[in-house]
């Protein structure tokens, strides 16, 4: 006997989970409700559909074969059927119905079913402030917003925007304006942006981002300034007016609950709808997907919230299995993977960040590696790469790396490790592909799992920039060496009170080091492998107390002398 399947939401877990619930079962009725007009929309291209990175709207709803994902093709491709411009109002659990509404013609109807699936997604939050209703106040959240954006763009006339929110969103679409020729500021109520990351990691960032746009962090919107209905300027918490004609809020977001909540099903601490590993609800017929649910950290066994679009397909797949076989298909849940691209730069993270790791109180050790994605010969472009592992296991606990080198296949190599359970030995002696166009010979993943192999065996010891600007500030007695040759030093120096030797004729000038050879000593240089090789070299000769300063140069966050 077939079943009749029912689909809430229509963006990314929904039709997934659809089209997995017809490839196991051809006969069962499957509908889709969409309050919106598109499909399957790929909302994590919004950016850069409103950046010019392509033109056609329709690429955003395509297959990969180029089809747009409309009714008609999910009627005649999959025997699905998709209401598109309708909502579902409500759950009657008991009668085993929704009940939905036409937002264009306001007819109203119900529809049975026998296992549902709520996909609903995720809302923007809005500053609750005055003025967020003027015009030229938007999110980017929607195929709509997108639209907006987009014409804004190609209209040319807006000169002047602000952008609220340094997270994912927020920085894709300060690029996507940016490309448009619009003057920027972004606004950040938080210390740093991009909070998935470590302090000085964000520090980094925000450091290229300064060369794009006008940066604000530690404040926050307090107003919504506009002339006839029409936004004229963003006043700040601080009480600085920033004048502009556009306002992108990109502030987060928060799992889209009323349907299920108001309908008796069980909501999690953090705000989502509790699910199993099969995806499965409190009520037994009701299954949920996508950023409307709390999921498993892998590494915490927490619940959290982890609003990606690839981990929704996932989820929706599981979701559509279970509702034809019952609950076999698993989501074990995620280790929080993240990657976006700004300008010239990737910059993501897997697993836990020092942070997340602290918080967590696990028993961990963190090291910075900077170095080249590929050989100099074959234009290789930096990575900066934070590596957090277990002190006692060894198993890596998270990864963030940046930079404009290819950062997608550092994270992937972290995020296959980490789920593996992979420790920084197995990475140390990774097998790799390598060939001068794609990678380094020992590649940047394997360097760095090398650089924290010698610091848990103490063959050297790091300090982080911040440990080492603290010293500075407190005026601590230490011997800052910078073992770069002298045209490097011409060009770039922290000018921090470093001494310069290059390493080349470090040996011959021991007599220009501190006589107390227990006096500690930070080496460095432009990425510091020299430096490394200079903390050997001086540890060999009596010197008990040296630091390299991880990351070299190329890690500092601070501002530098020239």
């Amino acid at each position: 006997m077939s079943k009749n399947i029912v689909v809430i939401g229509g963006s990314a877990a929904g039709p997934k989970a659809a089209a997995r619930a017809r490839r196991m079962d051809e006969f069962s009725e499957i509908t889709i409700f969409q309050k919106s007009q598109d499909l399957s929309m790929a909302s994590c291209g919004y950016p850069y559909f409103v950046g010019g990175f392509f033109d056609d709207r329709n690429k955003l709803l395509c297959t990969p074969t180029g089809v747009v994902r409309d009714p008609e093709f999910y009627f005649n491709a999959k025997a699905i059927i998709a209401k598109v411009n309708t909502e579902v109002t409500k759950i009657d659990r008991e009668k085993k119905q929704v009940e939905f509404v036409d937002v264009i013609s306001g007819e109203t109807g119900t529809m049975k079913y026998n296992k549902l699936i709520i996909a609903t997604g995720s809302l923007p939050n809005i500053p609750p402030v005055p003025g967020k209703d003027l015009e030229g106040v938007t999110t980017l959240q929607s195929m709509k917003d997108a639209d907006y954006l987009r014409k804004i763009r190609d209209d040319g006339k807006i000169k002047k925007a602000v952008v609220i929110g340094g997270g994912l969103i927020g920085v894709e679409t300060l690029e996507a304006l940016n490309l448009a020729g619009i003057d920027l500021t972004m606004i950040e109520l938080l210390p740093q942006l991009l909070t998935f990351l470590d302090w000085e990691m964000a520090a980094l960032v925000e450091n290229y981002l300064r060369t794009k746009a006008n940066i604000i962090t530690n404040d926050g919107v307090a107003e919504f300034i506009g002339k006839e209905g029409k936004l004229t300027a963003v006043r700040l918490q601080s009480g600085k007016e920033i004048p502009c004609e556009l306002a992108v809020v990109a502030v987060g977001v928060r799992p889209n609950i009323e349907l299920a909540k108001n309908a008796g099903i069980q909501i999690g601490k953090l705000g989502g709808i509790k699910v199993d590993k099969y995806m499965q609800t409190s009520d037994l017929n009701i299954y949920a997907a996508g950023d409307c649910c709390e999921i498993t950290n892998l590494i915490t066994g927490k619940s959290v919230l982890a609003p990606y679009g690839d981990l929704a397909n996932l989820e929706g797949r599981v979701a559509g299995e279970n509702v034809v076989n019952g609950s076999t298909a698993v989501f074990p849940g995620t280790i929080q993977t993240g990657i976006c691209k700004i300008f010239d730069y990737g910059i993501g993270a897997t697993g836990l960040s020092e942070t997340k790791a602290k918080e967590a109180e696990r028993n961990y050790i963190a090291v910075i590696n900077a170095s080249p994605d590929k050989p100099g010969f074959m234009n290789g472009k930096l990575l900066v790469t934070k590596l957090v592992a277990d002190k006692k296991t060894e198993k890596i606990l998270g990864a963030q790396c940046l930079g404009p080198g290819d950062v997608s296949k550092q994270l992937a190599i972290w995020a296959t490790a980490i789920k593996g359970g992979l420790t920084v030995g197995d990475m140390a002696n990774g097998d790799l592909p390598y060939a001068p166009p794609f990678s380094l010979a020992v590649d940047h993943s394997i360097a760095t799992a090398h650089i924290l192999q010698n610091k848990m065996s103490k063959k050297f010891t790091g300090i982080s920039a911040a440990e080492l600007k603290r010293k500075i500030d407190e005026k601590e007695d230490i011997f800052i060496l910078d073992v770069r040759g002298k045209d490097e030093f011409d060009q770039t120096r922290l000018g921090i009170g470093e001494t310069l030797i290059p390493l080349d004729a470090l040996r011959n000038k021991l007599n220009e080091l501190p006589e107390d050879k227990k006096k500690e000593i930070i080496t460095y240089c432009k990425i510091s492998l020299r430096g490394y090789e200079a903390a050997v070299m001086l540890k060999a000769r009596g010197y008990k107390n040296i630091k390299v300063l991880e990351g070299g140069i190329m890690a500092w966050p601070y501002k530098k002398e020239k």
